[in-house]
């Protein structure tokens, strides 16, 4: 069995096959525990040094979308339609599934996240899904880019150095947003979203470790830029350094108080030591 990719019904280059979940792995749990520990150890190491460290050693960079990219609900915002998952929810029943912190939580991929853990095998989680991803095509019209993001993204590209995006949002709007931009080249065709199987969301480290492979990316070598703790726990389980995003200082304090060492407000200094040293 195969599952398909949502929120990306045309078949590209970067479209993802799942395998079933009752595929196994043969390493012993006593063995892959040990090793978990050594590639998050690795990624905490990284982030010791300076910015300037962190961002001398990427040979590649993965980053979220929603966030570091651009502001995808800027026009829309993302707290109205969380309301409206949680609304959909409600009037279908299922109300009940959702603990009063994701009732009120901001994000839209709350409800469907706890869904996706409460009800795996219903119907109504893909329909859910299929409602926020409209949401979020329809997003793309509006959303603002981030400040400095889009001459960042050029010159990392032109030093050499690998891109890919890995976010919870949908690749079809992830891929519609960086062409609307010109960034198409910078990326394609390495932009993991959302697949059918809920479970594999950030913070689980499955849309980072699709996109290293499918780069032969070493953990070592590997840079996650993201906003959420969501994705710094990600990248602790793969094994990748983490710099933080945080236009907010609420945003900043959650980061740091997860564990983030290095976290900045904005993307300008990347730029500068990019085009200073490279």
């Amino acid at each position: 069995m195969v599952r398909r990719p949502l929120g990306n019904h045309h078949l590209r280059p970067d479209t993802l096959l799942v395998t079933s979940e009752t595929t196994k792995q043969t390493v012993p749990v006593a063995d892959e525990t040990e090793s978990s520990r050594e590639t998050t150890e690795q990624g905490d190491a990284r982030e010791a040094g300076t910015l300037a460290e962190l961002i001398a050693g990427a040979r590649h960079v993965l980053f979220d979308f929603d966030g570091p990219i651009c502001r995808l609900f800027a026009g829309r915002p993302a707290a109205g339609i969380a309301r409206q998952q949680v609304e959909w929810l409600d009037a279908q029943g299922l109300g009940d599934v959702l603990t009063d912190e994701e009732r009120q939580d901001e994000d839209p991929h709350a409800a469907l996240r706890r869904l996706g853990r409460a009800r795996p095998d219903s119907d109504l989680v893909l329909e859910m899904e299929s409602r926020l991803t409209a949401q979020e095509l329809r997003a793309v019209g509006t959303a603002w880019p981030t400040e400095h993001v889009d001459p960042l993204i050029r010159t990392w590209k032109a030093t050499g150095v690998r891109l890919a995006i890995t976010t919870n949002n949908s690749a079809e709007a992830a891929r519609r947003y960086i062409a609307s931009r010109g960034l198409s080249d910078c990326f394609e065709p390495h932009i993991y979203g959302r697949t059918e199987n809920l479970a594999l969301l950030k913070p689980d480290p499955y849309c980072l470790n699709r996109a290293m492979s499918a780069m032969g990316a070493a953990p070592g070598a590997t840079l996650m830029i993201g906003d959420a703790v969501t994705d710094l726990v990600a990248a602790r389980e793969a094994g990748v350094a983490f710099l933080g995003y945080a236009r907010h200082p609420r945003k900043e304090a959650a980061l740091r108080e997860a564990g983030a060492r290095q976290v900045t407000a904005t993307l300008e200094p990347i730029i500068d030591f990019l085009r200073d040293h490279c």
